[in-house]
């Protein structure tokens, strides 16, 4: 019996999340067809000129939006943003440096030193443990 292998394809909503791009800014054809695994493996070892630009210029999907704010994704809704923006978009918004992006910011900030906290806390307990056992 021979087996051959069929190779892995993607959606291209998959695809444009993986590359950290605004799917309905990419070209139709990458909007059309579906994208195997090795020719994503392509474009993120080698992109081409739209997706170097898409990712300098945007506009940029929700979750990279918020990671340039240093903010939530629920908390980008917070702040009443719900479309995806542009990098001048975005750095407009830096320099405003309205409340809600200041109150999300230390939100996010409380969050990760919490995630942080729980992490060494988790830690110290499997140390515990792992003393506390005998050696077989």
């Amino acid at each position: 019996m021979t087996s051959h292998q069929t190779a892995q394809t993607m959606k291209p909503a998959t695809a444009a999340k993986k590359l950290g791009v605004y799917l309905e800014a990419t070209p139709a054809e990458f909007q059309e067809g579906v994208v195997s695994r090795t020719e994503l493996s392509a474009l993120q070892a080698d992109p081409p000129q739209w997706l170097q630009d898409l990712r300098r210029n945007g506009p940029h999907p929700r979750p990279v939006v918020a990671a340039k704010l240093g903010v939530s994704i629920a908390g980008l809704a917070r702040g009443g943003i719900t479309d995806p923006l542009t990098t001048d978009e975005i750095d407009a918004l830096k320099t405003e440096n309205p409340e809600w992006l200041q109150k999300e910011r230390a939100t996010q900030a409380e969050v990760r030193k919490e995630a942080v906290r729980i992490k060494e806390k988790q830690a110290e307990k499997a140390e515990r443990a792992q003393k506390q056992q005998p050696n077989a």
